[in-house]
């Protein structure tokens, strides 16, 4: 299904919204502890729009995708914070990170509706290079633990954030609303796709 015009609109006004940093892992220089980690996903755009976005995907796919797709990310993703953590070089962190946003927001405006292992296996592949991010700055946390604990919370407070959002699909607009936040989420995801390779700055 293709978005509405208006949604495309509104898709572009929410894309042109300033985004700084443009990246959220380059010489940001975290602290560490609690707070430290429970920031890094709210300040990192490329990592917010993502986890908003699987909430919000998970609402549109409905039960028990709604539950399954917000409790695989952060599973997965300390999967991959351990890999950060081990200093296992994983290529192209910061460009499959961006390609996240735009996947998982093309899905959402698209409205696909794949088998829930297929979504699941999706959301969980992209939460690998999510949690390998985290983890590669983790080590250098004074408190590791409390990082872990605070990126967790962040990232599932964010998954919330798109399944409230979502349950605007119950009604007609509210569904083009969703819809409209995932070009948005998609243009997002392209403009750090572009920053990771450097075509922009």
């Amino acid at each position: 299904m293709v978005p509405s015009k208006a949604s495309l609109h509104l898709a572009a006004l929410l894309a042109a919204i300033p985004l700084v940093p443009a990246l959220a892992h380059t010489g940001t220089g975290l602290a560490s502890g609690l707070e430290s980690g429970f920031l890094h996903p709210l300040t990192g755009p490329d990592h917010l729009v993502a986890m908003v976005a699987v909430g919000l995907w998970g609402a549109q796919l409905g039960n028990p995708a709604i539950w399954v797709l917000p409790i695989t990310f952060p599973l997965v993703m300390a999967l991959g914070g351990l890999l950060g953590i081990s200093g296992f070089e994983l290529p192209l962190v910061e460009p499959v990170i961006a390609l996240s946003g735009i996947a998982l927001g093309l899905l959402v405006a698209l409205q696909v509706r794949p088998p829930l292992w297929l979504a699941a296996l999706i959301v969980g592949v992209f939460a690998i290079f999510h949690g390998y991010a985290h983890g590669r700055e983790l080590p250098e946390a004074a408190d590791p633990t409390s990082y872990a604990v605070g990126f967790v919370l962040a990232t599932g407070l964010l998954h919330l954030a798109g399944i409230l959002i979502g349950i605007l699909i119950a009604w007609p607009s509210g569904a083009k609303v969703v819809r409209a936040c995932g070009a948005a989420i998609g243009c997002v995801g392209v403009y750090f796709l572009l920053a990771s390779v450097g075509v922009i700055e």
